[in-house]
C-alpha cells in the first residue's frame, strides 16, 4: 500500500470519528429536548384542568364570574386539543433520534416545542383563574365575615361615643347605611356565583370601613375642640374684655366682641364642614382660629402688661419733662446773653431752641396721652411705646443740653481770658525779640525781618480789636491766636538766626586775618564786608567769609562754629 494509500485511508477514518461523535452528540442534545417537552407536556397534563371546570361548572357561577369561567374554558380546551398532537410529535420525535434519524427527529422537536410554547401561558393562565373562581367563594366569604366583624365594632363604638360624634352623626350613620346595603349586595352576588363581583364590592367595603375608622378619632377629637375648647376660650376671652374695659383698658379700634363673634362664625362654619366629614375644610377653619384666639389672648396680655408700666412711671415722666423744659428755657436764655457778646458759630442757640420744640411736643403728647387714660380710651400698650422713647430721648436731650451745649458756651468765657492773655503775651515777646537784635549794635536789621515783624504785629493789632468788639467769634480768634503763636516763633528763630550770623561774621574776619596773603581770602573779606555793611545781609556775608577760610584752612570754620555754640550753650545753662 502506498504512503498516499494510507493517508487517504487514516483521512477517512478520522472523518469516520468525527461524524460518528457529532451523531452522538446531537442524539444526546435532542434526546434531552425531547424529555424537556414531554415533561412540560405532562405537567400541563398534570393539572387536570378538566376537573376544575367540573367543579366550576357545579357551583352555578353567574355574571362576571360566569363570563370569566367561559373566557378561560374556551381558551384552555382550544389549547388541550394539541396535546394529543404535541404527543404524537414527541414520540416521533423519540423514534427518529433512536434510529439516528437526526434530521427528522429535530424537525418533530421543532413542531413539538413551537406548539408548547403556544399552549402553555394560555394553560398556566387558565388554571390560575380556575383556581382563583374555585376560591373565591370561600375567600369572599372569609373577607366578608371579617368586614363584618370590624362593621359591627365600629357601630358599637359610635353607639357608646354617640356623644362624642354627634356633630356628624347623622352623616355616620348614613355612610353605616350605605355599607349596610353593600354587604347585602355582596351577599346575594355570591348567593348567585358571581364572586368576582362580589369580590369588588367586599374591597369597597373594605376601603369605606378604613375610611371611616381613620376619620373617628379626628372627628371626636375636632368636634371637642370646636365646641368646647375653642368655645371656652373665646367666652374667657369676652369675659376678661369686658372686665379691662370695666378697669378703663382702651384697645383703640380694634372690636374684640366683633373679633369673638367672626370667630364664633367660623367655628361654625367648620361644625358644618364637619357634619359632612369634611375634615380639611375642617382643619382648615379651626386653624383660622386657632390663630385668631392666640392673637386676642397676646393682645389682652400686652395691654394688661403694659399698665403698671404706665402707671408707675407717669409722674415720673411728667416731673422729667417739667424739669426738661425748665433747663431748656433757661439755655436758651443763657445762650442769648451770650450771643450778645460771642457769635455761636455752631448753631447753638437754634439747636436750643429746636429742642425746646421737641420737648413741648414730648410734653403735649404726654398730656393727651394722660387724658385718655383719665378717660379709659388709652391704650396702654401703645403709651408704654411711646413714654419708653420719651424717656430715652430726654435722656439724650439732658446730655446734649446740659453737658455739650452748656460747656461749650461756659467755655466761652474763658477762652476770651487765654486769648486776652496770649494776645499780651504776643506783644510782649515780639518787642523782646525786637529790642533784643537792636541791642546787638549791628549796622541795621534786615528788610526780610523787619516785614516778618510788621506782619505779627498787624496781626495782633487785628486780633486785639477783634477781641475788644461788642460780639466775639472766639473760633475765629482762636484760629488766629494759632497762626499767631507760629508767626512769632517764626520771628523768634530768624532773629536768633541773623545775631548768630552775624556773631560768627564777625570770629570769621577775625580769623581770616591770618590768610590777608591769600588773594581768594581777601577778596572774600571786601565781598563779605559789602553785605554785611551795606546790604544787612548776615547770613551772606558770613557764607561768603566762611567758605574762603574753609578753602584756605579746611576745617577752620567747623571749629570756629562749633566752639561759638558751645559757648552760647553754656551761657545759657
Amino acid at each position: 500500500m502506498s504512503s498516499t494509500q494510507s493517508l487517504l485511508l487514516i483521512t477517512l477514518i478520522i472523518t469516520i470519528i468525527v461524524v460518528v461523535m457529532a451523531m452522538l452528540l446531537i442524539n444526546r442534545r435532542q434526546l434531552r429536548d425531547i424529555e424537556e417537552l414531554d415533561n412540560e407536556l405532562g405537567n400541563m397534563e398534570d393539572l387536570h384542568l378538566e376537573r376544575a371546570i367540573g367543579k366550576l361548572d357545579q357551583m352555578e357561577l353567574a355574571g362576571e364570574s360566569l363570563a370569566t369561567l367561559n373566557t378561560w374554558k374556551k381558551s384552555y380546551q382550544k389549547a388541550a386539543e394539541l396535546f394529543p398532537e404535541i404527543q404524537r410529535l414527541i414520540e416521533d420525535g423519540a423514534d427518529e433520534n433512536a434510529r439516528y434519524r437526526l434530521v427528522k427527529s429535530h424537525q418533530s422537536i421543532k413542531q413539538a416545542r413551537e406548539l408548547v410554547d403556544s399552549v402553555s401561558e394560555d394553560v398556566k393562565n387558565s388554571s390560575d383563574v380556575f383556581t382563583q373562581l374555585l376560591e373565591s367563594n370561600r375567600e369572599n366569604k372569609a373577607q366578608y365575615d371579617e368586614l363584618m366583624q370590624s362593621y359591627r365594632e365600629i357601630r358599637k363604638e359610635i353607639l357608646a361615643d354617640s356623644f362624642d360624634y354627634s356633630v356628624a352623626l347623622e352623616e355616620i350613620e348614613n355612610r353605616l347605611s350605605a355599607m349596610e346595603e353593600d354587604f347585602a349586595q355582596a351577599k346575594n352576588l355570591s348567593a348567585q356565583g358571581d364572586h368576582v363581583e362580589a369580590k369588588r364590592v367586599l374591597s369597597k367595603i373594605r376601603a369605606d370601613l378604613t375610611a371611616l375608622k381613620t376619620k373617628l378619632p379626628e372627628v371626636k377629637e375636632d368636634q371637642h375642640d370646636l365646641q368646647t375648647v375653642f368655645a371656652d376660650q373665646l367666652d374667657e376671652i369676652a369675659a376678661g374684655y369686658k372686665e379691662m374695659r370695666d378697669a378703663k383698658y382702651g384697645f383703640g379700634s380694634l372690636d374684640v366682641l366683633l373679633e369673638i363673634r367672626q370667630s364664633n362664625d367660623q367655628i361654625d362654619r367648620s361644625l358644618a364642614a364637619l357634619a359632612q366629614l369634611d375634615l380639611e375644610e375642617t382643619s382648615k377653619g379651626m386653624k383660622k382660629v386657632e390663630k385668631e384666639i392666640k392673637t386676642l389672648y397676646r393682645i389682652l396680655e400686652k395691654e394688661y402688661k403694659a399698665r403698671p408700666f404706665v402707671e408707675k412711671n407717669q409722674d415720673k415722666l411728667q416731673r422729667l419733662l417739667t424739669h426738661q423744659q425748665t433747663v431748656s428755657q433757661q439755655l436758651i436764655k443763657k445762650l442769648r446773653h451770650i450771643d450778645e457778646s460771642y457769635e455761636l458759630t455752631h448753631g447753638e442757640l437754634d439747636e436750643s431752641r429746636e429742642l425746646e420744640r421737641e420737648v413741648h411736643k414730648m410734653d403735649s403728647d404726654y398730656i393727651r396721652a394722660s387724658q385718655r387714660i383719665a378717660d379709659g380710651r388709652a391704650v396702654y400698650s401703645e403709651v408704654q411705646d411711646d413714654w419708653i422713647k420719651i424717656l430715652g430721648r430726654l435722656q439724650e436731650i439732658g446730655k446734649r443740653q446740659q453737658q455739650e451745649l452748656s460747656e461749650a458756651v461756659d467755655g466761652l468765657y474763658e477762652a476770651e481770658e487765654v486769648a486776652q492773655r496770649s494776645i499780651k503775651e504776643f506783644k510782649q515777646q515780639v518787642s523782646l525779640v525786637y529790642r533784643h537784635l537792636s541791642r546787638q549794635n549791628l549796622p541795621g536789621i534786615p528788610e526780610g525781618f523787619l516785614q516778618m515783624y510788621t506782619l505779627v504785629i498787624n496781626e495782633i493789632s487785628k486780633t486785639s480789636g477783634e477781641l475788644n468788639q461788642v460780639r466775639i467769634n472766639m473760633e475765629k480768634i482762636s484760629e488766629e491766636l494759632v497762626q499767631i503763636s507760629d508767626d512769632v516763633d517764626r520771628l523768634q528763630r530768624e532773629a536768633e538766626d541773623i545775631i548768630s550770623s552775624a556773631n560768627l561774621f564777625e570770629l570769621t574776619m577775625q580769623y581770616s586775618n591770618k590768610f590777608l596773603d591769600n588773594e581768594t581770602v581777601v577778596r572774600a573779606r571786601r565781598n563779605a564786608m559789602k553785605l554785611y555793611d551795606r546790604d544787612y545781609n548776615y547770613k551772606d556775608a558770613l557764607d561768603t567769609i566762611a567758605t574762603a577760610v574753609e578753602r584756605a584752612e579746611p576745617g577752620s570754620y567747623q571749629r570756629i562754629e562749633k566752639a561759638y555754640y558751645q559757648e552760647q550753650k553754656e551761657l545759657i545753662d
